[in-house]
């Protein structure tokens, strides 16, 4: 791998691996910064054009960056043939929508994602904020609601559409001069994709493993019933495949997958102890025991949090309790109204 800039947000086209380059594209107003896009050559000329891994916002700034990195390495937006997405959020898959709209490039996402589609062309993919009152904290939901304009939320979902292909756990997608294995991990969202090179021992992990953070879990229209429990099995899944080199969606690329993913798994093995102490300690719905943690690496107080990351929150603290509930730690109760408690066995 070539020297990457100190700031892994700087604009430009840098290359990880033998013919594979990372570009950062911008994401306004979002505390990630940046979505790393890699590119890849679709064959062994440069008129063969070339197939990148993410797509980016649909946001003009992202464009004209995509533009004129893409143009430090020979190609144009016109030379995408394919986008291989890795989840359905929307700074991984709304710009390769845009370019398709434009100049024809195909794009490919996990067939596991079509759920979460379906709600949000149907204009049904509000349930996180149905599920807030459940988990204890209505008023979350109602200040979150209260920022989104009708007209915002109608654009964000002309943003999507139905992608031309739908990948397949364990398909092997043709890449120009290498194959890539799609390998589908479930957690983050229930139809995330990461793309393993085998032969070149670079595995292109989307939101699934981070280098600095942890990504959200289940943060998607068509909830999971325990994102966690997804979540940490498809960590363990990649234990069993060989260690390749992680060039991740958000960060600066390098080190082990197996290494990070070991991490991973402490830190949650860490949240869930955190997370049955504020049972233990008297909290009881998921609100409640979210208000007793600690967020962030800084461990920072839920009250210091802003509306988007207080939801975020709650929303990881009731998928930890749903994998202590599973395991017997604690015992889940739901009211007449659907408020949903915890509490310790008897």
């Amino acid at each position: 791998m070539t020297d990457q800039p100190s700031d892994w947000t700087a604009p430009g086209a840098y290359e990880v691996a033998p013919g594979v380059h990372r570009i950062p594209l911008p994401l306004p107003n979002d505390g990630l910064r940046a979505v790393n896009v890699y590119v890849l050559p679709a064959g062994p000329e440069p008129a063969d054009g070339c197939v990148l891994i993410d797509s980016g916002w649909a946001l003009a700034e992202a464009r004209t960056q995509l533009e004129d990195s893409l143009a430090l390495i020979g190609y144009g937006l016109d030379d995408v043939r394919r986008f291989l997405v890795t989840h359905m959020h929307r700074d991984h898959f709304t710009l390769g929508i845009e370019l398709r709209r434009l100049f024809g490039a195909k794009v490919a996402l996990g067939a596991g994602e079509q759920p979460n589609l379906d709600l949000i062309l149907s204009a049904n993919d509000a349930a996180l904020l149905r599920l807030l009152p459940a988990w204890g904290a209505p008023d979350l939901g109602q200040a979150w609601a209260a920022t989104i304009q009708p007209e915002e939320r109608e654009l964000s979902r002309k943003s999507y559409e139905t992608p031309d292909e739908w990948i397949r756990d364990g398909q092997v997608l043709d890449a120009g001069k290498r194959s890539l294995t799609a390998i589908e991990t479930p957690g983050h969202t229930r139809g995330h994709l990461v793309y393993l090179d085998p032969d070149a021992e670079v595995m292109f992990t989307g939101d699934h493993v981070l280098p600095h953070i942890t990504p959200s879990i289940g943060l998607e229209p068509a909830r999971q019933d325990s994102p966690l429990t997804a979540y940490l099995a498809s960590l363990r899944l990649l234990l069993s495949h060989p260690d390749a080199l992680m060039l991740p969606a958000h960060g600066t690329p390098g080190g082990s997958v197996h290494g990070r993913v070991k991490e991973l798994l402490h830190h949650h093995d860490v949240r869930l102890a955190a997370t049955l102490e504020a049972i233990r300690a008297g909290a009881g719905s998921p609100a409640e025991a979210a208000k007793a943690i600690g967020w962030t690496r800084r461990e920072t107080p839920f009250a210091d949090l802003n509306t988007y990351n207080q939801i975020l929150a709650v929303g990881e603290t009731w998928a930890h309790l749903v994998v202590l509930a599973e395991r017997g730690e604690v015992v889940q109760t739901v009211d007449g109204e659907g408020r949903i408690t915890y509490d310790l066995p008897r």
